[in-house]
């Protein structure tokens, strides 16, 4: 459901992660001049952004500055178009894309705990890893990680098993 009165559109795009934070800041005569172009859906901003550049010859100092962005984030653009199509321009998700804190060398720390007393509880582990790496992990944390780590042990186990 729209927010408020809110156009269905920019509800749509704001889903998606496409809506572009500065649409005023796109300048480009045609994106004003187009019932088509949108300067509020970032994805074609960025696209058409790069397009003018390779298709039409324009200076990407030019169409950067026209569609409201700077020369690096041009070259950024033109190397995710050229990394994954369309999707790639789309921005990531923020935040952290790992459990950054739960290196592999903290896992193995939890596992090799593990192995030694199996009856630690995760709150245990998270005590024990501060400890040691003097970071707070939560528990959760500690318990994903190591249902990660426990598939790939499985799977080197058996590939060991195949090559005797």
């Amino acid at each position: 459901m729209a927010r408020g009165g809110e156009d269905p559109k920019v509800e749509a795009l704001r889903a998606e992660r496409s809506l572009n934070p500065r649409p005023e800041a796109v300048t480009d005569e045609q994106f004003a001049g187009s019932e088509f172009l949108d300067a509020r859906d970032l994805v074609q901003v960025k696209y058409e952004m790069v397009r003018r550049v390779r298709v039409d010859g324009d200076a990407v100092s030019r169409s950067a500055a026209a569609f409201g962005f700077s020369r690096p984030s041009f070259y950024a653009a033109q190397a995710a178009l050229d990394r994954g199509g369309l999707a790639a321009l789309v921005p990531a998700r923020p935040g952290p894309k790992r459990a950054h804190k739960m290196s592999g060398e903290v896992v193995a720390f939890a596992r090799d705990r593990l192995a030694a007393d199996p009856t630690l509880s995760s709150q245990a582990l998270v005590e024990l890893i501060a400890e040691r790496f003097g970071v707070r992990v939560h528990r959760r944390s500690v318990e994903r990680a190591l249902a990660r780590a426990e598939p790939a042990e499985h799977e080197e186990r058996a590939e060991e098993s195949e090559d005797d």
